[in-house]
């Protein structure tokens, strides 16, 4: 469902990478935080409910990715490298050198891509749903997904919003993008865990509970971030893991109040923050 609250962003294109990249800007002040969604989903699918309150007192930059949502497809490959140079492309386009990052599924493999590759543009990363590593992943979503045809999303959301805003609206181009997410990816091997531990900026873990991503992976994740402490005695480690109960691959977001908080929660918080200055009163 829309969301029809929010006030209306800023919107354009950027040309990027041989793409007519849509982008749009809410709200003002802070670091300016980009929302990064995941595969067959766009902006306003992905965190249009979020929006509202990720953008009070802070500036959102959305956009939607390759073939996703108003940007228009290419004869390329969907790949995380690839993604991740249209979002360096699209910022140095808007004139911005620092940011947080939020993605989720195939957007946080991409913002995991930029908190190594680019450590100078990250400040804070939002890794939802996704693994580091394929052997984190619990199986069957890439072969679901391998097998989907138009036929099998007549009528849900995805079908309906990418045939309202698409540049291509039509069930040939859906297919095409159908297929490519099929191979998103093909040869990657992830991050190793010396990459992982190496990520400079803070980092929020989030995976549901019932996710494509083992949860046993996700604490490694933690692990290797400097997590999985005891926090009373050595403080608050700078990057966290939340566990959404009740939530699978496809609904990770879903739980929009939880997500807002433990988001919100991360982002303003100082870094290097103890218990004392997290810990509820009484």
């Amino acid at each position: 469902m829309l969301n029809t609250n929010a006030a209306a962003p800023e919107t354009g294109y950027a040309p990027v990478n041989g793409l007519q990249m849509y982008y749009e800007l809410h709200g003002d002040g802070g670091t300016p935080l980009v929302l990064l969604h995941g595969g067959l989903f766009d902006i306003e699918q992905q965190f249009g409910a979020l929006i509202p309150s990720l953008s009070a007192g802070r500036r959102v930059i959305a956009t939607d990715f390759q073939g996703h949502g108003r940007t228009n497809d290419i004869d390329r490959p969907l790949g995380t490298a690839a993604l991740a140079s249209d979002v360096v492309a699209l910022l140095e386009h808007l004139g911005v050198d620092r940011v947080d990052v939020f993605g989720f599924s195939v957007g946080g493999a991409v913002a995991l891509h930029l908190a190594v590759h680019h450590p100078e543009l990250v400040r804070k990363l939002i890794v939802s749903s996704v693994s580091f590593r394929p052997d984190g992943d619990r199986g069957g979503n890439a072969e679901a997904v391998a097998e989907m045809t138009v036929d099998m999303i007549a009528g849900t959301p995805m079908q309906q919003r990418y045939l309202a805003v698409s540049p291509h609206p039509d069930l040939e181009h859906l297919q095409g993008l159908l297929d490519k997410i099929s191979r998103y990816g093909a040869g990657e091997s992830g991050w190793t865990d010396d990459e992982i531990r190496g990520i400079a900026a803070p980092t929020l873990i989030t995976v549901g509970d019932c996710d494509m991503v083992r949860l046993d992976h996700a604490v490694r994740f933690l692990q290797l971030r400097g997590g999985d402490v005891n926090g009373d005695l050595e403080g608050v480690p700078a990057s966290q893991l939340a566990v959404f109960p009740g939530t699978t691959h496809f609904f990770g977001l879903a739980r929009t109040d939880l997500v807002r908080d433990v988001v919100t929660t991360f982002l303003d918080s100082p870094v290097g923050a103890g218990w004392q200055d997290v810990a509820p009163e009484g």
